[in-house]
């Protein structure tokens, strides 16, 4: 095996064993002295990255959204720096929340107080009332941006989890969070994970110092098996049903395409720089046994500057695997993840991973998901600015548009995601009937889900 693909698979493996959610996610690491957030410039030689937090002062976080990222997210921020806290959960349900206590426990030997602990709709504001400095929102996404906009009415910091909407209402509610939390001095930083590592990075650098020429089109790929999905019991309602199945349900998850695929969407957009004009694709739901979402999206983003870009993902089970996240230029191509081609196949330059015996690894990996917080926490304790926030907007617009061109078999424009009243999911959160639930017949030949977490 090649040292390169030794150290990745390495790589993936730890941060895996490292954190308790998934992998994946895109975010901007950046910095700057007042309102609004540059991209970091970095001309060295190697990657101009800390990977911990200064100390200063004991940081208090309160966790919204007890499940496995969840956790994730707060074994992370521990990890990030010293004196870091997490000192208040909540979650709509309480068995997922003391699930969370357990893991937290096992994992960083940390109590959290029961008079912390909060269960209901309403749990992510009596986190956020206990006075935490930093909120960490990891709740599905359809509640992103009320949630948001709580932590920025009461003045705290914010990590949230990709995506950051699931509808054109809810990204504009986002965009004036935002703008908010901009005034406020309010740091922001998003759960997308990509643009947080070095390899990522590095290659990124390079691409826009013109090291492959003028961009000319992009490939985001990312095919995989089924996902996970749970099987109703008969005591659940509707809304309980949901909310533990959310990632199957378009109003709380977005669909794939937004929950998951606006990962690798984000990536090509960070080298394109702008947002596309147009989308227009297609999709289907072929084998998928629970919810109402698609197996498959095959998208082409189109731009401006005559840029194109095509977008797919597919969730189906006993197919092959595969991610593709793909630049290519008028003078070569690019491998977003560490390495840069001519177009006669020529190796220009490679991210020098390091043999796992080096003393002194300069070009290690960093885990991308504590990197996040270290930069958050870095830009709180030492006086600066971060805040990802409309980019990342931007990106789950991006996904939106490409998941509205499929359901619809129609071309769909920028200026219609910016403007559309469409909103997903009920007016009101609260356990019984939801109107529209979409029938589940089963499928032959997969007589049981893949993983059902509440077995």
């Amino acid at each position: 095996m090649k040292k390169k693909e030794q150290s990745r698979r390495k790589f993936l493996s730890d941060v895996t064993l490292g954190t308790i959610g998934t992998l994946g996610a895109a975010g901007l690491i950046a910095s700057c002295s007042g309102p609004g957030a540059v991209s970091r410039q970095y001309e060295s030689d190697t990657p101009d990255i800390s990977e911990q937090a200064p100390d200063g002062r004991v940081l208090k976080a309160g966790l919204v959204g007890c499940g496995g990222r969840g956790t994730g997210a707060a074994v992370n921020f521990l990890d990030a720096g010293p004196n870091l806290e997490i000192v208040a959960l909540g979650d709509v349900f309480k068995d997922q929340l003391d699930r969370c206590r357990t893991n937290l426990k096992s994992a960083r030997d940390i109590e959290i107080r029961e008079e912390n602990c909060f269960v209901g709709f309403d749990s992510y504001q009596k986190v956020i009332n206990t006075g935490v400095d930093i909120v960490l929102l990891a709740t599905p996404p359809h509640f992103r941006p009320e949630h948001v906009k709580a932590a920025v009415d009461a003045g705290i910091h914010i990590f949230q989890e990709k995506p950051v909407a699931v509808d054109p209402v809810g990204a504009r509610l986002m965009m004036e969070n935002t703008e908010r939390a901009i005034q406020k001095g309010l740091c922001m930083v998003s759960g997308t994970a990509l643009r947080y590592r070095k390899d990522y990075i590095e290659t990124h650098k390079r691409v826009s110092n013109g090291m492959i020429g003028e961009i000319v089109n992009g490939h985001a790929i990312r095919n995989g098996g089924a996902l996970w999905w749970v099987e109703r019991k008969p005591e659940w309602t509707d809304m309980e049903y949901m909310l533990r199945n959310w990632g199957n349900f378009t109003w709380l998850s977005g669909d794939h395409i937004v929950e998951q695929h606006v990962h690798h969407l984000d990536l090509i957009n960070w080298h394109i720089g702008i947002n596309p004009v147009k989308a227009y694709g297609y999709g289907g739901r072929q084998q998928r046994q629970s919810g109402d979402q698609y197996d498959v999206f095959s998208i082409v983003y189109e731009y401006e500057n005559g840029v194109s870009v095509h977008g797919s993902t597919r969730q189906i089970r006993g197919t092959d695997s595969g991610r593709v996240e793909r630049i290519t230029g008028t003078e070569g191509y690019a491998d977003c993840s560490g390495a840069i081609y001519s177009h006669d196949n020529e190796l220009l330059w490679e991210y020098p991973y390091p043999d796992e015996n080096d003393p002194d690894p300069t070009w290690k990996l960093n885990n991308p998901f504590v990197q996040e917080h270290v930069e958050l926490i870095t830009a709180i304790r030492t006086g600066g600015y971060i805040n990802d926030s409309e980019l990342q907007i931007n990106s789950t617009r991006l996904a939106i548009m490409g998941r509205m061109a499929a359901y619809t078999g129609q071309e769909v424009t920028w200026e219609e995601i910016l403007n559309s009243d469409m909103r997903l999911g009920p007016d009101e959160y609260k356990f019984g009937p939801v109107p529209g639930i979409p029938e589940e017949p089963p499928v032959v030949g997969i007589p049981s889900p893949p993983t059902d977490r509440y077995a």
